[in-house]
């Protein structure tokens, strides 16, 4: 390559750059009409939550609709709760635990970041609980977590971020998670759940279900199954819907975590019934 031209092609990549980034705001630019059916009490996460939880969040941004479209999933985005192991500033730690970073995640445009548990005071949760984790695995999850902060993606592959524009794209179901694999990579693994799959299969713990059946263990049964496992692993497209899917994650529900009685319910009027 040419002294001459060196200026072009950093020009080109200065270009692309910014192009990715107005890309990326749009797709993280929120829709209008979003009503939460059960939001979420930033005050019962933080009681509920545990170091190694995965949190599933119904997102309300464009990039949301395409991505819940896909995977055929109410989930659109996943974060993985650290607790208070993310290092602080001096005024983050005088925070109260809601509004301190305890959540890390991967978005589109910002790349690996940690977040409070208000960010998602205003919309549906779910919380994945992984089972009977090793106190050392359960470390070695958070301490890879915690090293990735600050991790960014390229943005300049303009054409991977284009099919999220299109949220409901004509194309039969068993294709529509194949179109997440489009591209290069990049943008793909920083909408997707790939950085928390990671961290798991570092570990070895399953999320997925075994694709031969073993005694005692979880199968995939149906051919379509087993070939949409396969792809999923062999590409590292792991999706929030596969949090929520997989056999080895409980689910946790704070409504009924702390004691639930129905009896107690004070009903209003005319909802006492006979």
């Amino acid at each position: 390559m040419t002294a001459g031209l060196k200026p072009l092609n950093a020009s080109r990549d200065t270009l692309l750059d910014r192009i990715g980034r107005r890309f990326a705001d749009k797709l993280q630019s929120q829709t209008s009409g979003y009503e939460p059916y059960t939001p979420s009490d930033p005050e019962t996460l933080a009681r509920t939550l545990r170091p190694g939880d995965v949190l599933l969040v119904e997102g309300n941004q464009k990039v949301s609709a395409a991505i819940k479209y896909l995977t055929q999933s109410t989930w659109s985005h996943a974060a993985f709760f650290v607790g208070d192991e993310v290092p602080l500033t001096l005024d983050q730690a005088a925070l109260p635990a809601t509004q301190r970073p305890q959540l890390i995640e991967v978005n589109l445009g910002e790349g690996c970041v940690a977040v409070p548990l208000t960010k998602y005071r205003t919309y549906n949760t779910r919380i994945c609980r992984p089972v009977g984790l090793t106190p050392e695995d359960r470390d070695a999850l958070i301490a890879f977590m915690v090293s990735r902060l600050g991790l960014k993606y390229d943005l300049k592959n303009i054409t991977d971020m284009l099919r999220y524009f299109l949220p409901t794209p004509p194309v039969p179901v068993r294709w529509r998670r194949r179109l997440i694999a489009f591209g290069s990579g990049d943008p793909t693994r920083a909408i997707c759940s790939t950085l928390i799959a990671e961290a798991f299969e570092m570990i070895r713990y399953p999320i997925l279900p075994d694709v031969t059946r073993a005694p005692g263990h979880a199968a995939a049964t149906s051919t379509y199954s087993r070939e949409e496992i396969l792809h999923i692993r062999h590409h590292s497209l792991y999706t929030p819907r596969d949090f929520d899917l997989s056999p080895y994650f409980e689910i946790v529900k704070p409504t009924l975590k702390y004691g639930f009685d129905y009896k107690r319910l004070e009903w209003g009027p005319g909802r006492e019934g006979p």
